[in-house]
């Protein structure tokens, strides 16, 4: 048996572990980040639409199960950074509603146990770290910051610059996507058509891997142990404190020992980790006195649009550039609908992972001539939605999607927008239960321990040295990319909380 042991031990390396271990190392505090992949290899196949998403190279095996138990292969990745090594590396800050309870069309999306303005010096912290681009002032509905953006936005390219001067006369004000990627002079983004959804060759993607492990292990206070699956989390006999992760690595049963315990392995698996940590202490699952913990899973909803103009060629290369926030707070009659984004250039393969029986030409045609977005609302807390266990161990995935009226009046707003914007037609994939749609809450932090898991800093309640950094805190999902808020939260847990000892 492999025996491993740091001061602070860190279960997941993506943006919640990976940005908490690198502010750790800073303090010279000695820290272990253990991971259950190994590193993603930087190949030509990084950059292989086929590859990605066609034969899911970088996808596990692993199988989740839905609510009736039918299988579904995730959409996770178990590498050194996490879900952030084939993100679209948007790196937007929270609204300052988002904080707050805000009466939705069909529900109530909760207060949260701090607010934007104790977030917000560390959401410039983590603008920093992750070298976000962006402009400030351009956003109706972007929160106040005391910084600046590290950053000027990324510049249009002509298509897009184009179709803002589009959207602008249709009525909305677009602004800049915040984005994470190395675009600085002499930097190693080349603005290919490859950065969301793919892995980064050039290591130029404003990942975890890249921004915080790397830097952590050269600090020298830190180390990394990969190929090691946790199992489950052992408490003392007072049931108060964590001793000991056990798990297996390659060689067989691993333990690693230490003084306090960050768990960051994504609102799914965290849950997961806590809930086969039962014990007597903890018959429900670990730090669940308040039966809270794998409930209010949440999942944005978003639909991807494809919006077509028969007569205009889209010569784009990185499209990701701009965002329409208008509808975000207010659709109209008081209650906010979401967001818009431009994402990534799809190419014809790509859509031929959805769109299975048309014909690859059909799809290459259609893909010169679209551009596409994702439409973003946000799912509102339901404790009937949770992770479970299945008897097999699996995890499951319990979920019936909230707010769909709200985000149906979002996708029929962006449609008609589209229209207005000189498009011809416009065509919709929705997301379900197997892709990874931001998954959040299910460790739900609050104030209350009768009704959550952590306290405001990520810190369980029912016990003294475990914490949770990754969304599985968020008490809401709101309407925006998770990223920052997550490196935000992980940065203000080390400079606030007692994690440091």
């Amino acid at each position: 048996m492999e025996h491993l042991e740091a001061e602070v031990v860190v279960v997941g390396s993506g943006m919640g572990g990976g940005t908490l271990a690198l502010a750790l190392a800073q303090r010279g505090v000695d820290v272990l980040l253990v991971e259950r992949g190994e590193r993603l290899p930087r190949e030509p196949e990084n950059w292989s639409p086929g590859e990605v998403f066609l034969r899911r190279r970088y996808k596990p095996a692993e199988l989740w199960e839905d609510a009736a138990g039918s299988l579904f292969a995730p959409g996770v990745h178990y590498v050194v950074g996490g879900n952030t090594k084939v993100y679209g590396a948007s790196l937007p800050r929270f609204r300052e509603s988002d904080f707050e309870e805000v009466e939705h069309l069909e529900g109530v999306s909760p207060a949260w146990p701090f607010r934007y303005a104790g977030l917000e010096p560390f959401y410039g912290e983590a603008e920093r770290m992750y070298a976000v681009h962006g402009t400030a002032g351009s956003d109706p509905t972007e929160p106040w910051r005391s910084t600046p953006f590290p950053y000027a936005a990324m510049p249009h390219e002509p298509y897009v610059a184009d179709l803002v001067g589009r959207l602008t006369a249709a009525g909305v004000h677009p602004a800049s996507t915040a984005m994470g990627v190395d675009l600085r002079p002499g930097g190693r983004c080349v603005r290919c058509a490859t950065c969301d959804g793919f892995p980064c060759r050039l290591g130029a993607k404003s990942d975890a891997e890249v921004c915080a492990v790397d830097p952590a292990l050269a600090t020298g206070s830190a180390r990394l142990a990969t190929g090691v699956r946790v199992d489950r989390l052992v408490t003392d006999g007072s049931g108060r404190r964590v001793v000991k992760a056990v798990g297996f690595g390659a060689e067989g049963p691993v333990t690693v020992h230490g003084r306090r315990f960050v768990v960051s392995a994504g609102a799914a698996n965290s849950a997961a980790l806590l809930l086969r940590s039962s014990s007597p202490e903890h018959p429900d699952g670990l730090g669940n006195s308040s039966g809270r913990l794998g409930r209010s899973f949440m999942m944005h909803n978003n639909a991807h649009i494809a919006a077509v103009d028969a007569n205009r060629r889209n010569d784009v290369v990185f499209q990701k550039t701009v965002m329409v926030t208008d509808w975000y707070s207010d659709g109209g009659d008081g209650h906010p609908l979401g967001t818009v984004q431009a994402i990534g250039k799809v190419q014809g393969v790509m859509m031929k992972s959805w769109a299975t029986r048309v014909p690859l030409p059909l799809l290459e045609a259609i893909a010169r001539r679209s551009v596409e977005w994702v439409v973003m609302g946000e799912d509102l807390p339901d404790p009937a939605n949770r992770v479970t266990l299945s008897p097999a161990g699996r995890i499951r995935t319990t979920r019936v999607a909230t707010n769909t009226r709200q985000h149906a009046l979002l996708l029929a707003r962006t449609k008609r927008l589209m229209r207005d914007a000189g498009y011809d037609v416009v065509f919709t994939q929705p997301f379900d239960i197997s892709m990874n749609s931001h998954m959040c809450g299910t460790v739900v932090a609050g104030a209350d321990p009768a009704t959550s898991v952590l306290d405001g800093h990520c810190k369980a309640h029912d016990l003294d040295n475990l914490w949770v950094v990754d969304a599985g805190f968020f008490p809401s999902s709101a309407a925006m990319n998770p990223a920052l808020t997550i490196a935000a939260q992980a940065l203000r847990v080390v400079a606030e909380s007692d994690l440091t000892g």
